[in-house]
């Protein structure tokens, strides 16, 4: 048994809503065998992992999965719930798990879900999945008598130093409180927060409106002192020095007790305090490596007070690392005792940081008496093992008053600022020519949240949603109105589309397309980009005012969801497309992927769905799309289906082409937007499928807040040649038109077809084609004969890519299936792009209409443009039957203009 391959779905997918990875597992010598084959299996199993007596599996209580083991299940499934234990061990709350077959004997697709804020590049969940596979051989084999402690331990700390330190931890958990959507970068604690032009950056507790020149301030402990003394807040005297002799003459001068810190230090490394002789202060001198700040030691107790912008939000008394003595453990044991606290661990991974033993100052083996304080550190920092004492509420006003003041003085949005002072309940002791007795000993930029977040003593204090508050005021969640596409033809042009009705008033529109990416209008990458990546291109831009996405079944499938919710939904049709790839084998294994855009609408928001697509209305069904708690609309050409009818007798809106004309209908209510002849695209309306594309945009527009009339203007300045290249372009090369289209399945092509004989008449079509080399056979096929049955000539070619199939085997399959259907159908085969165009050419005679699809459009744009094409101004149109005719009550509104919004 081995896992062959691994991928991640960093967003809401076809399993589950949150993040989750797939691993391809193959069972090889296990393949047909089951847990009830193995004498003794399941009890050496429970053996070594106990926990997996309470997992549910389908039974839906404790112990299904026990039941099932000793039923007789597959490894598959046991590997899947192994991992999920594993998961726990090492303290990563992850519960659900699903194995279903890859779609041969023995090979399986294993899914665990991944906590929501696991690094999207992170290791764990794959070294998680090969200790499942070996526990479960080993067992398999009779050679696991234990637990597996030693792999569970290194996994464990290999998860911990992957994961988000206590500060950016809280941070991002009240940021998802608010519903703020969270992007961890990488394996960092650097974190996005929001979209578009709402978006900001956090990494723990700095933001990107944390000042650079505050953080150096606080950098420089002496720049510091002096830029706060100058300004006339208490603070301990002292000076900088570059020498030892330097340091030495400050103790002299200021007195003893005095403290040494580095002038650049951090964490309360190589702090020293209580320093009374020549020789201790330069034995510090040297430990702290030279560049030193020598003050005079205050008396009274160490303090943290955190400010957030300008507001005080947490106070926590600090107490240095320190153990107390029974009279019987040594210093060593002591010290073990105290870092058995599982909220203690390395660095700032934990709420608490474990003690080290300065062997340098103490000995392991010393037994202090029962009672006796041995302090292991001078310095009161957390990152030394200190602890803390939460005192917010017992901060006296003067104190507030004053570290307020000093937050603003050095420049930072959130501050920690260390205090040394008798009773932080009390008033501030007067200043003036007398040393201060209490004061600011420090200032820190980025400052641990640790302290406040889980104190040893007093209440926990919610500094994260103090930091979030302050990032994101009047209660803003940082989302920009977003918009998602799907479906299986038109998404792309439905995505063009909305994007330019969005774009009026010059508002920002980020667009991700099978083309690429595009923000205001210009592209940033070009590429196929309808995966989670794009989105997050887009999403992440902060100059995005309003993202439209187009999301395909590729990405969705191979990584999930770009994003966790949208505004709004658009699901154009579900037709056979890319069935037998990633496991889809039915339409409805399509419908099944596409449903996530549909699931994935906001409670509140809207979704937009095709009522003439049989599968798409089977969409507004399904349990976890939840109709009821979204608003619907639906959109169709034809305005007296059922469904239509239904939804708009009971008050519902929908968009409609309705007597010749684009139809807003709410209720009884009838509001013309544009003659279907005026739609961009629609040539003359003789092109139906762009009234459909224009209405779905039009609904995705218009829940968004886009008022009628500016829907209806926007959508007469859409240009299909310049905004929309590719689908439906016309180009003319002397007497002869060129119809330039992607359409690659049979839907597609049996509605670019119906186009081209409105227009030209079904004998005067002729086509260059190519079809997709990764779809299967009988999709092939079909293609064929909807191509046999339109065109009375053709030239077949083959991509460039041929996605695994021998060279030539398309079009040779295209051609057989096409002279099948239709034995006189004068078609021929041609090497590539360039020689199928010219061949094609040469087939159509003045008058007629060359149909070329293409695999890559820049190349064939180019080429078409060598051969001296160029758009055409005009096109034929011939009358569509039934003729328009308006109903009378509609007709008395149609004279009015498209754009005023006039409703009935």
């Amino acid at each position: 048994m081995k896992i062959e391959s691994l991928r991640r779905l960093r967003g809401p997918n076809v399993y589950l809503s949150r993040p989750a990875v797939v691993a391809r597992l193959r069972l090889e010598e296990l393949t047909g065998r089951e847990t009830s084959d193995v004498t003794g299996f399941t009890e050496r199993l429970l053996r070594a992992l106990p926990g997996l007596a309470e997992h549910h599996c389908a039974a839906g209580a404790p112990g299904g999965f026990v039941s099932r083991l000793r039923g007789g299940t597959y490894f598959g499934h046991v590997t899947e719930h192994v991992c999920l234990e594993l998961s726990q061990l090492i303290g990563r709350d992850v519960s659900f798990g699903r194995t279903v077959s890859a779609g041969e004997a023995g090979l399986y697709d294993v899914i665990v879900e991944c906590p929501v804020d696991e690094s999207p590049g992170s290791r764990v969940p794959g070294e998680l999945l090969d200790a499942a596979v070996d526990l479960v051989l080993d067992i398999h084999a009779g050679r696991a008598a234990g637990k597996p402690s030693a792999r569970l331990a290194e996994l464990a700390a290999f998860a911990e130093r992957e994961a988000t330190g206590p500060s950016t931890r809280a941070i991002i958990a009240a940021a998802r409180r608010r519903g703020i959507p969270v992007e961890r970068f990488d394996d960092l604690s650097l974190v996005r927060l929001g979209w578009g032009t709402r978006r900001r950056m956090a990494w723990a507790a700095m933001t990107d409106r944390t000042s650079g020149v505050g953080i150096d301030i606080a950098g420089d402990k002496h720049v510091t002192r002096r830029l706060l003394g100058e300004a006339g807040i208490p603070v301990a005297p002292g000076g900088v020095a570059a020498t030892a002799d330097e340091a030495v003459g400050l103790l002299r001068e200021l007195g003893a007790p005095v403290v040494v810190k580095p002038r650049h230090g951090r964490q309360g490394r190589n702090v020293v305090l209580g320093l009374r002789a020549p020789e201790e202060v330069e034995r510090a001198f040297a430990e702290a490596g030279g560049d030193v700040v020598v003050e005079r030691q205050l008396d009274g107790r160490d303090y943290r007070v955190l400010v957030v912008a300008g507001e005080v939000v947490a106070a926590a008394e600090r107490v240095a690392a320190h153990v107390i003595g029974d009279g019987k453990s040594t210093l060593q044991e002591l010290v073990d005792q105290v870092n058995a606290d599982p909220r203690r661990g390395v660095g700032h991974s934990r709420v608490l940081t474990r003690i080290t033993l300065d062997e340098a100052r103490f000995k392991k083996t010393d037994i202090p008496s029962e009672g006796e304080t041995v302090w292991l550190r001078d310095c009161a920092n957390l990152s030394s093992g200190g602890t803390s004492r939460d005192v917010t509420d017992q901060v006296h006003p003067d104190v507030t008053r004053l570290c307020q003041r000093v937050a603003a003085l050095v420049g930072l949005d959130i501050a920690g600022i260390d205090l040394r002072l008798p009773e932080i309940a009390a008033p501030l002791p007067p200043t003036g020519e007398d040393e201060p007795v209490a004061g600011v000993i420090e200032v820190n930029a980025v400052p641990g949240l640790r302290m406040h977040l889980a104190p040893v003593r007093g209440r926990a204090r919610d500094v994260g949603d103090a930091i979030v508050r302050a990032m994101f005021p009047g209660g803003s969640d940082g989302r920009i109105p977003t918009v998602a596409v799907t479906g299986t033809n038109g998404k792309t042009t439905v995505t063009r589309l909305t994007a330019h009705l969005l774009g009026a008033g010059g508002r920002r529109v980020g667009v991700t397309t099978t083309d690429g990416v595009y923000v205001d209008g210009r592209a940033i990458h070009l590429a196929d980009a309808t995966g989670p990546r794009s989105a997050q291109q887009v999403l992440g831009d902060p100059q995005v005012e309003v993202a439209v996405l187009e999301t395909a079944r590729g990405g969705l499938l191979r990584r999930g969801l770009g994003y966790d919710w949208s505004d709004v939904g658009v699901i154009t049709n579900i037709t056979a497309d890319h069935l037998g790839q990633d496991g889809l084998d039915s339409i409805e294994d399509l419908a099944h992927v596409k449903a996530v855009v549909a699931e994935r609408v906001r409670d509140g928001g809207t979704l937009v769905l095709n009522a003439d697509d049989p599968w798409v209305r089977s969409l507004a069904t399904r349990p976890r799309v939840r109709a009821d708690r979204k608003r619907l609309v639906w959109f169709g050409l034809d305005p007296d289906n059922p469904v239509l009818t239904e939804h708009l007798g009971q008050g519902g809106t929908a968009y409609v082409l309705q007597d010749g004309w684009l139809v807003q209908a709410t209720g009884a209510r009838r509001t013309p937007l544009m003659r279907l002849t005026e739609v961009p695209g629609a040539y003359g309306g003789a092109a139906l499928h762009a009234a459909a594309n224009a209405l779905a945009a039009i609904a995705a527009a218009r829940a968004l807040g886009a008022r009628p009339e500016t829907v209806a203007g926007r959508l007469s300045e859409f240009d299909p040649r310049v905004d929309n290249p590719g689908r439906g372009t016309l180009l003319r090369l002397g007497d002869v038109s060129i119809f330039l289209d992607y359409a690659h399945n049979p839907a597609a092509l049996a509605t670019t077809l119906r186009t081209l004989h409105r227009l030209w008449g079904a004998s005067r079509c002729v086509a260059a084609v190519t079809l997709p080399p990764d779809r299967r056979d009988d999709l092939l096929a079909a293609s064929a004969q909807i191509l046999a049955d339109g065109l009375t000539r053709a030239v077949l070619y083959d991509d460039r890519d041929t996605r695994g199939r021998p060279a030539g085997q398309v079009s040779a399959l295209v051609e057989r299936e096409m002279r099948a259907r239709r034995p006189q159908i004068r078609a021929v085969r041609a090497d590539g792009f360039r020689e199928a165009v010219t061949t094609a050419l040469a087939m159509t005679g003045p008058g007629e209409v060359l149909l070329v699809n293409y695999e890559k459009w820049e190349p064939m744009w180019a080429f078409l443009g060598e051969l001296g094409a160029i758009p055409a101004s005009a096109h034929p149109v011939v009358p569509i039957a039934p003729a328009v005719r308006a109903t009378p009550q509609l007709a008395r509104n149609l004279t009015a203009s498209p754009r005023s919004g006039q409703a009935v």
